[in-house]
């Protein structure tokens, strides 16, 4: 009877690991799909065969500037980005163990935001527009200042944290402060600027896969990747703190360090990220969220599966943004927001009711 019940525990325990485990897989898989449709969705007209003979390096010359120039650079960063907002919110909400943590509720977004404005109002990164667009002329100094911005906004966080221990409720209301912050004083540089540079500002802060070159995406993806591992070399200390800082104390976890190193390095992902392509809320708040309520709160599973249904959430915005009305492109930001508040209060409301 003893040796049964042993029997029967690694095996119940090797399916619920086999379910997590399909789940991932099954998102990657939408994704690469999604990533499919996403080469050849679009206003240019290409066939599948198109974009095959273009990938093989056989198409035409107008098909090889539309794959490799436009679109390939614009779906490896919506999927990047997503990834990376997606595991900054994960890994934040459970440092902090607060469901309502995420790059966008802790200020960086908007400090980030402030940052642009600055460049673009102050520092003369000038615009130009025409009937259908707004174009920065120095998006690097923008990129630059936006940079800066998040990461001021993330060095008050921390300093609060470190100089006077509040507690992690606290650094979300502290974030939320300085979001608010950051928002005014944007406001005010705005109401002294001319219309051009105001209409830039806006723009900026729509969010915008598309204006995201190579080096850029390059940039990204080196931030992320280096990241994601060091938040996968710390999957059990978080696993730890889910269950109480006195637990992780005692189970030998330096709470304090890893507590602090984990908000720096989430702040950096959000903060490099929003510099490129703009603000982009609530990937970072519901994808960590969906996954937890689908494979639970491990973290040895649920970083690498909130990444992959943060890139997926993000690839199929931008993508419905860009075929919905086509040919006319919505901003992603505005996409996932429209379509993330509903999802976000029905997971909550299906957790509440369990």
């Amino acid at each position: 009877m003893r040796q049964s019940f042993i029997d029967i525990i690694p095996e119940s325990y090797n399916k619920y690991i086999k379910r997590k485990v399909f789940i991932i897989l099954l998102t990657v898989l939408l994704t690469l799909a999604i990533s499919i449709y996403a080469i050849n969705a679009g206003s240019a007209g290409l066939s599948v065969y198109d974009v095959m003979k273009t990938i093989l390096g056989k198409g035409e010359e107008r098909f090889q500037i539309i794959v490799w120039n436009i679109r390939m650079p614009r779906i490896l960063s919506a999927i990047v980005a997503g990834i990376g907002l997606s595991v900054a919110g994960c890994v934040t909400q459970s440092i902090l163990r607060n469901s309502l943590a995420s790059p966008f509720t802790l200020g960086i977004s908007q400090g980030a935001a402030f940052g642009a404005a600055v460049a673009i109002i102050v520092f003369g990164a000038d615009s130009t527009t025409n009937p259908d667009s707004v174009i920065v002329n120095n998006p690097y100094l923008v990129v630059f200042f936006a940079f800066l911005g998040s990461m001021a906004s993330t060095i008050v966080v921390l300093m609060l944290a470190k100089s006077f221990r509040v507690t992690p409720e606290a650094m979300v209301l502290a974030g939320v402060a300085l979001g608010s912050l950051f928002s005014a004083v944007t406001m005010i540089l705005q109401y002294f600027a001319d219309d051009v540079r105001v209409a830039s500002v806006v723009f900026w802060t729509f969010g915008d896969i598309g204006r995201v070159s190579w080096k850029d995406l390059g940039i990204m993806s080196v931030v992320v990747g280096i990241s994601l591992i060091y938040f996968m070399f710390n999957r059990w200390n978080y696993n730890a703190l889910d269950s109480g800082e006195e637990t992780a104390k005692g189970l030998g976890v330096d709470v304090e360090k890893v507590r602090l190193l984990g908000m720096f390095v989430s702040s950096l992902i959000a903060a490099v990220i929003t510099s490129f392509v703009g603000i982009i809320g609530f990937i970072g708040l519901v994808a960590p969220h969906i996954m937890r309520r689908l494979i639970g709160g491990d973290h040895r599973f649920l970083i690498p599966a909130s990444s992959v249904m943060g890139g997926l959430i993000l690839l199929a915005s931008d993508t419905l943004g860009r075929t919905i009305i086509s040919p006319i492109v919505l901003p992603v930001g505005a996409i996932t927001s429209f379509l993330g508040a509903p999802v976000f209060l029905y997971v909550l409301s299906r957790g509440y009711k369990r």
